[in-house]
């Protein structure tokens, strides 16, 4: 019984396949030309590279392959070097030609896979390796990314410090490209360029909690402008923990923590007074610095104060904490008096030192003071909004939000 239920969907296969070959010769060697195996297409272009020998290409060329032939056409180029990289590149409507528009790494092997077709359609295929020179440029830009490799908040962005300025758009679209970063999970995010020799990134929301973060460079030997290539850059791995976000309401007085969107503490405070108001918007905890000695004269403040300020959590690089004020006790939850940082009593800040990290969230709501900048104190990247930050790119700018980097190259193969 299993046996004949068993053999009758070979038996209907069977007829299927025959019935789909006797209508004519499809199955057949002299069916569509498609189904054939490609030719050799060796004779039927030229290329603009050595690929035999000891010589080697000038990488500051770029790269041509042409259709010989006149009765068949190029239907596509791949090119890539041995760590992956892909040339972008741009094929003629007529296939007579194709031209790589991104350049090439010095000292570095290629593997450039060409398709092609003759007049009667049937596909050739020839595949072609060749070698670049050493770079005769003097010019090296080195790039060291950050913060270090360890597990943050998060709203930690990504940074990308350059050994030389950059200034010019192409050539900030040539190391910008090169610059890669991935999170699992995965997450959309962009570079936005600080100034000639900084770059951040984020996504367009904060990562997501638990994510690794991985970052890299493909800088390494790509011509960037005249005279200056890329250098190396130590790769850098990064790891997200939960979400925490504290959102301190200054007109309310009230700090409330946020764990994974679930409310975990509120918390009595102080912000600044008049004159000293705390700044709106979005900070991230640069660092976890205990006990610090707070003067007058570090804010330029008219009144003189000089204390050791204990569980000191910093969001500025100007000097804006949130830290125990056990002098203001009986202000908190009710006016603002400090002198810009949001003071809480001693026994909620040790609880709130002990459950922040860097790359935190640090929010503040309904100040009289004004909103804190993206760049220059710290990290205010995120009181950007999402297109705004984008305008920042040398990739993304003026363009319309589409495929992700990663949905891009799955299209096609992207240059470094």
């Amino acid at each position: 019984m299993s046996h004949t239920a068993n053999s009758r969907p070979v038996v209907s296969c069977t007829l299927l396949v025959i019935a789909l070959c006797a209508g004519g010769t499809a199955c057949g060697s002299d069916g569509n030309p498609l189904s054939h195996h490609p030719y050799d297409a060796a004779d039927q272009i030229s290329f603009n590279a050595p690929t035999q020998g000891r010589e080697k290409a000038d990488p500051d060329k770029p790269l041509e392959v042409v259709a010989e032939d006149s009765d068949g056409r190029i239907t596509d180029v791949t090119a890539h070097d041995a760590a992956g990289r892909y040339v972008a590149g741009e094929l003629a409507a007529d296939g007579s030609r194709w031209h790589s528009t991104s350049p090439l790494a010095a000292n570095a092997g290629y593997t450039v896979r060409v398709s092609t077709e003759d007049e009667n359609g049937a596909p050739g295929r020839k595949v072609l390796t060749f070698d670049t020179g050493r770079p005769t440029t003097q010019k090296r830009l080195d790039v060291t990314f950050g913060p270090k490799a360890g597990t943050y908040g998060v709203g930690q962005p990504i940074t990308a410090e350059l050994s030389r300025p950059v200034k010019d758009r192409a050539q900030r679209a040539v190391v910008e490209r090169a610059l890669k970063v991935s999170s699992m999970p995965a997450t959309d995010g962009a570079w936005r360029w600080v100034d000639d020799k900084k770059l951040h990134y984020r996504p367009k929301d904060y990562w997501p909690a638990q994510a690794t973060i991985q970052v890299r460079s493909n800088l390494e030997g790509i011509k960037i402008g005249d005279r200056m290539r890329g250098g190396k850059a130590k790769p850098l791995t990064i790891n997200t923990a939960d979400k925490v976000i504290a959102v301190t309401d200054a007109a309310a007085h009230q700090m409330t923590v946020y764990k994974n969107d679930k409310i975990v503490r509120q918390i009595p405070v102080t912000t600044g007074m008049p004159g000293y108001e705390t700044r709106n918007g979005v900070k991230v905890v640069l660092a976890k610095e205990g006990t610090v000695r707070m003067t007058s004269a570090s804010i330029g403040a008219s009144d003189f104060y000089d204390l050791m300020v204990h569980h000191s959590v910093r969001v500025t690089n100007s000097g804006e904490y949130v830290h125990a004020a056990p002098w203001s006790v009986g202000s908190q939850g009710s006016a603002n008096v400090s002198h810009g940082c949001t003071g809480m009593s001693t026994e909620n800040a040790a609880w709130f030192y002990e459950n922040v990290r860097e790359g935190d969230i640090v929010k503040v709501i309904n100040s009289a003071g004004d909103t804190m900048a993206p760049f220059g104190n710290g990290f205010g990247d995120w009181n950007l909004a999402w297109k705004q930050w984008r305008t920042g790119s040398a990739l993304t700018a003026g363009t319309p939000e589409g495929p992700t980097a990663a949905d891009r190259a799955r299209l096609r193969p992207q240059s470094v």
